[in-house]
């Protein structure tokens, strides 16, 4: 969260006692343009899993990877 946010990002905890599923639902409904999922794996391996809004999925993906991506996509006003 603290590097998310260092770059610039908005980011949310969602950290409540809802089920992966029931949270993933939530944040679809409310257009959440990227979900970030961080295991024990992901905290061990610097890395995040990344789902879009548009149901696309990707694992392992480094932290400073994703936080360039999307300060790019955001600095040239892209559509994801």
């Amino acid at each position: 969260m603290k590097q998310l946010r260092a770059s610039g990002l908005r980011a949310y905890l969602d950290d409540g006692a809802d089920r992966m599923n029931a949270k993933i639902r939530n944040a679809q409904n409310m257009k959440v343009p990227y979900m970030l999922v961080l295991g024990e794996r992901e905290m061990l391996a610097g890395a995040v899993s990344v789902r879009l809004r548009n149901g696309k999925q990707e694992n392992g993906v480094p932290l400073q990877d994703f936080i360039a991506s999307v300060r790019q996509t955001v600095e040239h006003k892209e559509q994801i």
